[in-house]
């Protein structure tokens, strides 16, 4: 089944051509093919969300959710701006309970909404059974249960990418739509309104998102959509693009956050495929098959919302276009395009699909030709005058189609079942904390045991201060000899320290000090630019000596004393 839209508009005296896409009320098929990805993914997602220590991301998150909304303002306007709306949906959240729950939860649910809206764009676009695959293919994805488990942003943008491509299919169907004249514009404009409104809501998550306009427009560009729909489409995305711009503006200003960023390698396309299809053989193969028997010509007709071009640009256009940009201006991360991945598990139920559907035409082909080979040496039947006959004939069929049904669609579930248990492991191991670049919550364990009431510490750099911030019991007694005003106070994520002279003057009293750094500040080859950096370093070489190191994935804890003076 796909979404149609006429191409030229029906007489004022004729009501419009109805479209071929449902409109009438859900159907039992289409709800449990909805429901059953949303439940199978919250459980997934469930499974180990308590996993004992949040990493540098999520501690921010986490520091900065639970700040004042002025403290919140304040911050945006230095740093994390594009992460703005995510911090002030999650103020509340935390403020009800703050621990790491909490934390992940949003993106739990958004994980689960996704799987959901990846079903229903199945079911719309296709029939219940695809949608009811497509679904269970993206939970079952370990790139979709990752970042259920991650208390960031990148969830909820990915159901705002599918919900919004859901939203454009309504909005496509809504201009074909049949009805009164009166109500039928005003349907389109409501149509149109909320999908520019559920993209603007993504892009404000996470400005990146706005490459899901580029997908959306090749969507139609494919399906040769009427001038009604693109001018319709054009000024919702108008409209997106004029409430991002400010957004966009503050965020350049912030470029250096993603400083950290590199060229994308010959290994990024290939990584990024494992991550969507799954990243084991026995998955990888099946998968890419079935995306290839989904692509088969033709894709779709003239004014016509196929699967195929809803889900192959929504797969292959903003990754493709991030990598891209990004070899002349690093800003690719596969985080980034997580939203992309809804276009996998659709063009792969769409080929499972096809794939039945070949098989059973094949299967009546051959009973066809065996039919007169059976029937050349049976004896004639008498014929019997029973009227009854055709109700038995119905009452046998319709059962019967329907087992052939459910059993197909059953079939399904079951290969997909073993792509999850080809891939548990996968998640399992996704589950240990070491499998994140670090662990506050060692790093702060750490501290508590070895720092004595009082104890001085450093961090190195500021940003080694994360560890204090996101687990403060840790550091209770110790004295941060660096800091001059907390982060809430000053509007940044880690404090703003003092002065190099200053710095000196505190440092000079101190006969032991602990050092919390991260493992490349403590290279020779790091040379910061921040005068008050630079100081830590040339104070700990002239005047302490090492004497105890801890390290910790992410963080090192190290313990100097003064060094003794020469003879």
């Amino acid at each position: 089944m796909a979404v149609k839209c006429p191409q030229v508009a029906a007489p004022a005296s004729a009501p419009a051509p109805a479209s071929s896409a449902p409109s009438g009320p859900f159907t039992v098929a289409s709800v449990v093919a909805v429901l059953v990805p949303v439940l199978v993914m919250f459980g997934i997602g469930l499974w180990g969300i308590d996993r004992g220590g949040m990493w540098r991301d999520e501690a921010v998150t986490f520091q900065v959710a639970r700040r004042s909304l002025p403290q919140i303002w304040h911050l945006l306007h230095s740093v994390d701006a594009v992460h703005g709306l995510y911090y002030l949906l999650m103020h509340p959240v935390l403020a009800v309970h703050a621990d790491e729950v909490a934390l992940r939860l949003p993106s739990l649910c958004a994980a689960a909404v996704t799987a959901g809206l990846v079903a229903a764009l199945g079911t719309r676009l296709a029939r219940p059974r695809v949608g009811l695959w497509a679904g269970l293919l993206y939970a079952v994805t370990p790139m979709a249960g990752h970042f259920a488990q991650e208390g960031r942003s990148y969830a909820l943008v990915a159901a705002g990418a599918a919900g919004s491509t859901l939203l454009l299919v309504r909005a496509v169907h809504a201009a074909g739509s049949g009805g009164p004249r009166a109500r039928v514009p005003a349907r389109r404009v409501s149509a149109w309104c909320a999908y520019g409104g559920a993209v603007a809501v993504t892009v404000l998550l996470h400005e990146l998102a706005v490459l899901i306009l580029l997908a959306h427009a090749a969507t139609l560009a494919l399906a040769r959509m009427p001038r009604g729909v693109w001018r319709g489409w054009v000024r919702a995305a108008g409209a997106v693009l004029l409430v991002l711009l400010p957004l966009a503006l503050v965020s350049s200003g912030q470029a250096g956050q993603v400083a950290w960023l590199r060229p994308p390698g010959g290994d990024t396309v290939e990584s990024l495929l494992r991550a969507f299809t799954g990243p084991t053989r026995p998955v990888l193969g099946p998968y890419l098959l079935l995306i290839a028997l989904a692509l088969r010509a033709p894709l779709t007709r003239r004014g016509e919302l196929s699967l195929p071009a809803v889900a192959l640009p929504l797969l292959l256009l903003p990754p493709a276009t991030l990598l891209a940009v990004s070899r002349h201006w690093p800003l690719y991360d596969d985080r980034y395009v997580l939203y992309a991945l809804a276009g996998a598990p659709l063009l792969a139920a769409a080929g499972a699909d096809r794939l039945l559907d070949t098989a059973a035409r094949l299967r009546l082909l051959a009973r066809r030709l065996r039919a007169p080979a059976d029937a050349g040496g049976a004896a004639p039947v008498p014929a019997r005058d029973d009227r009854t006959a055709p109700a038995r004939n119905a009452a046998t069929v319709l059962p019967r189609a329907l087992r052939a049904r459910c059993g197909a669609a059953l079939l399904g579930v079951v290969a997909v079942g073993l792509a999850f248990v080809s891939q548990v492991s996968v998640l399992r191991a996704d589950r240990d904390p070491a499998r994140r670049p670090d662990n506050l919550a060692a790093v702060s364990a750490a501290a508590a045991e070895r720092m004595s009431p009082g104890d001085p510490v450093l961090f190195l750099p500021e940003i080694g201060r994360r560890a204090a911030v996101a687990y403060p019991k840790g550091f209770r007694n110790a004295r941060d000899v660096a800091l001059r005003e907390p982060g809430p106070v000053s509007g940044t994520l880690y404090g703003r320290e003092t002065g190099p002279g200053e710095l000196r003057r505190r440092l000079a009293g101190l006969d032991r000090l602990w050092v919390v750094a991260e493992p490349y500040a403590l290279r020779p080859s790091w040379h910061p630019a921040e005068p008050t950096e630079q100081v830590k370093l040339a104070v700990l070489g002239e005047e302490f000596v090492q004497r105890a190191e801890f390290v910790r994935k992410g963080s090192v804890l190290r313990l100097y004393v003064r060094r003794p003076p020469a003879t």
